[in-house]
């Protein structure tokens, strides 16, 4: 007969295992997915999984407008240095409408001219990766 902490003991290695074969990193938005190059090791987030309103912005963009905020699609300045170092003029900005605000609110995506998109939710205090 077996000890009781042996069936135990095997669980745990089989969650374990199960961990390392599948892996087990998050975004808290879903399974993290391979970030490409440009993003560096910043947190990733899957287009399908931006809220409805991002998604939104994103066909904008895609199909070139029309915009709802005359600031969409202004030049990003970059000013707190989140994103990597590029010219003026490099990245461009556009608003994500955040329900119930009064003003544009505090979400955005941000375009480079090399076919990155970034999202932030806080005024640009974070940003993640969006994987298209």
């Amino acid at each position: 007969m077996l000890p009781r902490s042996v069936p135990r003991l095997l669980a745990g290695l089989l969650v374990c295992l199960t961990v390392l074969l599948t892996g087990c990193s998050s975004t808290g938005t879903g399974t993290r997915a391979p970030a490409p190059s440009w993003a560096g090791q910043m947190a990733t987030v899957k287009a399908n999984r931006l809220p409805a309103e991002a998604r939104h912005t994103l066909a904008l963009i895609d199909k070139g407008g029309p915009y709802p905020y005359a600031q969409d699609g202004a030049v990003f300045g970059n000013f707190e240095h989140r994103l990597p170092a590029r010219p003026r003029g490099y990245y461009h900005e556009y608003t994500v409408p955040t329900p119930g605000a009064h003003d544009r609110g505090a979400r955005r995506i941000v375009t480079g001219q090399g076919g990155e998109t970034y999202y932030t939710d806080d005024h640009y205090d974070t940003f993640r990766a969006v994987l298209r």
